[in-house]
C-alpha cells in the first residue's frame, strides 16, 4: 500500500526540516489552514504567529488559508489592527498610551471608526513568494502565484501572476477555458488516493493535454 505524506505532521519529510505543515502549528480558532499547505522556515506556533501581525485577543480578524498553498520563508500577513483612525487631525492613538493606557481621557475610538477591510482569505493552491507582505481583507484567488517582496493590497484572482508593490496582475497562468475547467475540478477537494491518481495530469506541462484529459473527467 502506498504511503501519503502525514497531514497531521509538523515536519512531513525529516530530510527537510524547515518544511512544515502549519495547520497543525496553530492553536488559534480565528486562524484556519487547510491540509498540506507548508510554511517554509517555521517550527513553532510562535514562530508562525510572529508572521501575523497586529492580531490582538480582542481582534475579530480571522486569516484562512485553503489547501495545498506553498508559502516561503517571510510572509507577513498584516491585520486590521495595524490600522489608525483617519478621520481626525492626527492618527496618533493617545488612547493606547500612558501609564494606565487612558491618555486623552480613555477616549478610545468606536470600532466602526477605524479602518477595517474584513478577513485575509487565500484559496487553495496557492504560491506565496519569500518576503510577501498580504495587507488586511484581501482575497487571493485558488491558484495564484505571488512574486517575492510583493506586497498584496488588493484582491487577486484565481490562476493569476502578480509581482511588485503594490502588487499587480502581469498575466493568467492559463487562458480562460483552462481556468474554468481546474476551478470546477477543485483537485485539492479531493480524497487523498484520488489525488495521487490526479498527480501525473497535474504535473504535465503539455497544457494541451492536460486541457483534453480535464474535459473527459468534468463532464
Amino acid at each position: 500500500m502506498k504511503k501519503f505524506p502525514n497531514k497531521n505532521a509538523v515536519i512531513p519529510n525529516k530530510v527537510n526540516p524547515s518544511v512544515c505543515f502549519v495547520k497543525n502549528l496553530i492553536k488559534d480558532p480565528r486562524i484556519k489552514i487547510g491540509d498540506y499547505t507548508y510554511y517554509d522556515g517555521v517550527k513553532t506556533t510562535e514562530d508562525f504567529m510572529k508572521h501575523v501581525q497586529h492580531f490582538y485577543s480582542f481582534s475579530k480578524d480571522k486569516l484562512i488559508i485553503g489547501k495545498f498553498c506553498q508559502i516561503a520563508s517571510g510572509v507577513n500577513f498584516i491585520m486590521n489592527n495595524a490600522n489608525h483612525r483617519m478621520n481626525c487631525v492626527t492618527t496618533y492613538p493617545f488612547y493606547i498610551m500612558g501609564g494606565n493606557g487612558n491618555w486623552g481621557g480613555n477616549m478610545a475610538p468606536h470600532e466602526s471608526e477605524l479602518p477595517n477591510k474584513g478577513n485575509i482569505v487565500i484559496g487553495n493552491d496557492v504560491w506565496i513568494g519569500q518576503n510577501v507582505t498580504i495587507m488586511p481583507g484581501v482575497h487571493i484567488g485558488d491558484g495564484a502565484i505571488i512574486g517575492l517582496n510583493a506586497t498584496v493590497a488588493k484582491d487577486i484572482p484565481p490562476y493569476s501572476i502578480a509581482v511588485g508593490n503594490p502588487a499587480h496582475v502581469v498575466k493568467k497562468r492559463f487562458d480562460n477555458e483552462m481556468i474554468k475547467l481546474l476551478e470546477q475540478l477543485k483537485w485539492w477537494d479531493k480524497p487523498i488516493n484520488e489525488i495521487d491518481k490526479l498527480i501525473p495530469l497535474l504535473t504535465n506541462s503539455n497544457l494541451k493535454q492536460v486541457k483534453t484529459k480535464l474535459k473527459k473527467l468534468i463532464k
